[in-house]
C-alpha cells in the first residue's frame, strides 16, 4: 500500500487536509496510508508528500527548520529520491528562494523565486481587501498535466478556495501552472517534475479540490 506523508509542524490545517485525502482516495477506490507525520525517518519510507501551511511565512520555515533532521528527510525524499510532492498554501509558498513577509527569510529554494505580497489593486480602481478570503477563478494554464485536467478539476477554469495575502511568484513562468486575480494577476498552482504546489485550499474546494488531490495519489511524474 502506498503511504503519504503529511508533514505535522505545527502550522495547523493538518486534519483537514488528511480527512480529504482520505476521501479522495476513498472516491477513486484507492487504498492509501494516509499519515500525518514529524518522524523523518517515515519520511524518507513514504511514497508522497504532502507539505500544508497556514500563518505567517518565517514562522512555517521555522517550525519545519525545528524538527530535526526534517528538512534533510525531505530534501532526500523529494529531490533525490523525486516521490511526489504537493505543497499547499504556505507549504506551496516555502518552494521558494525566499519570502518577504514580515522581513525576509530563506526558503526551501526548491523552486526558483520569491513570496511576496499581493497587489491590492489602484486607489482609482478601489482597493481589495487583504487577506483574500473566498473562492476565486482559476485559469489553468497546464490542462495537458495530469494533476490539473479537466477529469482533476472538473473545469477548465474551476473555482478554489484561497486564504492569502502572499503568494508565490517563480522566477520560471514555464513552471505555472494556473494564475488567478485578486488585485493584480498571480500564480495559483505551479508543477516542476515530481514538485507541484498551490496556493489554494484544496482540502477546502469540495469536489475540484478532492480531483485535484485524487490525481496527486495517482500521479506518477515522468
Amino acid at each position: 500500500m502506498q503511504t503519504v506523508a503529511v508533514i505535522d509542524y505545527g502550522s495547523g490545517n493538518l486534519r483537514s487536509v488528511e480527512r480529504a485525502l482520505l476521501e479522495s482516495a476513498a472516491r477513486a477506490n484507492r487504498r492509501r496510508e494516509i499519515r500525518v507525520t514529524s518522524d523523518p525517518d517515515f519520511v524518507r519510507r513514504c511514497d508522497r508528500v504532502v507539505l500544508p501551511g497556514q500563518g505567517a511565512f518565517a514562522d512555517c520555515r521555522a517550525g519545519l527548520y525545528a524538527i530535526d533532521g526534517m528538512v534533510d528527510a525531505l530534501h532526500e525524499t523529494v529531490l533525490t529520491r523525486a516521490r511526489p510532492f504537493l505543497g499547499i498554501c504556505v507549504g506551496h509558498q516555502l518552494l521558494a528562494d525566499r519570502g518577504l513577509e514580515f522581513g525576509e527569510y530563506a526558503g526551501l529554494g526548491w523552486v526558483g523565486g520569491v513570496t511576496r505580497r499581493l497587489e491590492s489593486g489602484s486607489e482609482a480602481h478601489g482597493r481589495l481587501k487583504l487577506p483574500l478570503m473566498g473562492w476565486v477563478q482559476v485559469d489553468i494554464r497546464k490542462r495537458e498535466h495530469f494533476l490539473f485536467s479537466s477529469p482533476a478539476t472538473g473545469a477548465a477554469s474551476p473555482f478554489f478556495y484561497f486564504a492569502n495575502s502572499y503568494a508565490f511568484f517563480p522566477g520560471d513562468s514555464d513552471v505555472i501552472a494556473g494564475m488567478a486575480m485578486h488585485g493584480e494577476e498571480f500564480p495559483a498552482a505551479l508543477v516542476k517534475g515530481n514538485l507541484a504546489g498551490v496556493q489554494f485550499h484544496p482540502e477546502k474546494s469540495q469536489d475540484a479540490g478532492l480531483g485535484l488531490l485524487a490525481r496527486f495519489l495517482d500521479w506518477r511524474p515522468s
